[in-house]
């Protein structure tokens, strides 16, 4: 095909198309292939409402415009300025053979094939596949193929992920009373150096301590008062944070991560709901991850008892919410007739597809069981006047092919932190019960 042998082909798998289907696209003017069984496999995710559904499909698409004549007999140009496409199988004639090892004639031994094959085929270029299994990488180098994760929308370093917060020791006495007394303070009193858009600060000298707020256009230091929304007061100094954060209007994309217990998601919903009146409506979501990768058709009843059983964390912190009044005050009152006229929605996530979100309080649980992309498909969603709050533990991910690197809450923090829009706050303490944090601790 005249390319030249420092040319890398990239063998690319189901589950790199189902992530990003634009992934043919990031390997520069380096050659791609799609092994024949992949399509296969996409035929099955092509129906439905999931991102993964439209992944399969967009790519489709993208494969029917460049396909030419015959994509399983030529290379075809991806775009231009990079590298040629083309669909292949395996040779009946390898001298290694994954299916024939592993007696087992499934898809990602076929797939394995196929890279084997184009290795045989071009000796002298470099054939790596492709894969967010973590198990196929694995059997492919049992076969001296290399095998590598797609890189494209992982954070290069979550041990060092934007925190949303700096310590400041050994601060004299006398400044954290100012800021006590006059609640402002230029920032140069407070910190040798300016900080990131809506960054939170822990001021302390081992006798005092203070909150504080670093307000980038002005270059001060604003103190962080301890508010209570909804009756649901902060245990913490990152619940403060998070509360300030949550109830400032300038501030219209926020992430709170945390391990659970912490109260990412009952900080959200309570300032949700002070805030009532600013919005048209609070929408509660999260992701539904179908229990041992299994659809959730497989469960009796209609669509809502479907749903109901991953959609239950969110109506217990509802629920606690609730706890917190009498049944004479009129803030219970308030938040059943929002739930029955349904200007409070709780809904799997799916529900939002082609929907402009405009007036509404908009909070996403569970985000680290999202790609990038579905995290970049919501934002995107926004109108005017809407607020949108992504919670979630990056270490606690619940699909196969998502880690604390690729998934879309780290993709998020890493992305957007030092934005105008944007907070972020990490919730360190947790605070449902000590039995919880003995389990986040030690367990």
């Amino acid at each position: 095909m005249g390319r030249t042998s420092n040319k890398k082909i990239y063998v690319i798998d189901t589950s790199v198309i189902l992530y990003d289907h634009n992934s043919v696209k990031h390997f520069e003017d380096n050659d791609v292939a799609i092994p024949i069984q992949v399509l296969e496999e996409l035929d099955t995710f092509k129906k439905g409402g999931d991102t993964k559904n439209y992944e399969a499909r967009s790519f489709i698409r993208f494969l029917n415009t460049i396909a030419g004549a015959s994509l399983l007999n030529n290379w075809v140009r991806i775009e231009k300025g990079l590298g040629m496409l083309k669909v292949v199988k395996e040779s009946p004639n390898l001298i290694l053979n994954a299916s024939a090892t592993f007696d087992d004639y499934k898809n990602d031994n076929k797939i394995i094939n196929a890279a084997l094959t184009l290795q045989e085929e071009f000796p002298k270029r470099k054939v790596i596949l492709i894969s967010k299994d973590i198990c196929l990488r694995v059997k492919a180098r049992a076969f001296n193929l290399p095998a590598e994760d797609y890189l494209t929308g992982k954070v290069s370093n979550v041990d060092n992920l934007y925190t949303g917060k700096s310590i400041i020791n050994n601060l004299e006495s006398a400044v954290i009373d100012d800021l006590f007394a006059k609640h402002t303070l230029p920032n140069k009193m407070v910190s040798k150096k300016k900080h990131p858009f809506n960054h939170f600060l822990i001021m302390n000298n081992g006798k005092k301590s203070a909150l504080g707020y670093y307000n980038t256009q002005e270059d001060t230091v604003e103190k962080v008062e301890k508010q209570t929304v909804f009756r649901i007061k902060p245990r913490n100094a990152e619940q403060a944070f998070a509360i300030h954060a949550l109830l400032k209007p300038e501030i219209k994309l926020i992430t709170l991560r945390g391990v659970a217990g912490t109260g990412k998601t009952l900080l959200a919903l309570a300032a949700a709901l002070e805030q009532r009146r600013n919005f048209h409506q609070i929408y509660i979501t999260r992701p539904i991850v179908p229990l041992s990768n299994r659809d959730i058709g497989y469960l009796p009843g209609d669509v809502k008892s479907k749903i109901d059983p991953y959609m239950q964390p969110i109506w217990d912190n509802l629920k606690f919410i609730k706890s917190q009044f009498t049944t004479k005050d009129k803030e219970l009152k308030q938040i059943e007739e929002m739930v029955n006229q349904e200007k409070i929605a709780i809904a799997p996530l799916a529900y939002i597809r082609g929907r402009t979100l405009s007036n509404v309080f908009f909070i996403v649980d569970e985000a680290q069981n999202l790609t990038p992309h579905e995290v970049k498909t919501i934002i995107t969603r926004a109108g005017e006047n809407t607020k949108i709050v992504f919670t979630g533990d990056i270490n606690q991910i619940d699909t196969p092919y998502l880690d604390a690197e690729s998934n879309g809450l780290s993709f998020l923090i890493d992305k957007v932190k030092n934005h105008s829009l944007f907070a972020h706050v990490n919730l360190e303490k947790g605070e449902r019960s000590e039995l919880a944090n003995l389990a986040n601790e030690l367990l």
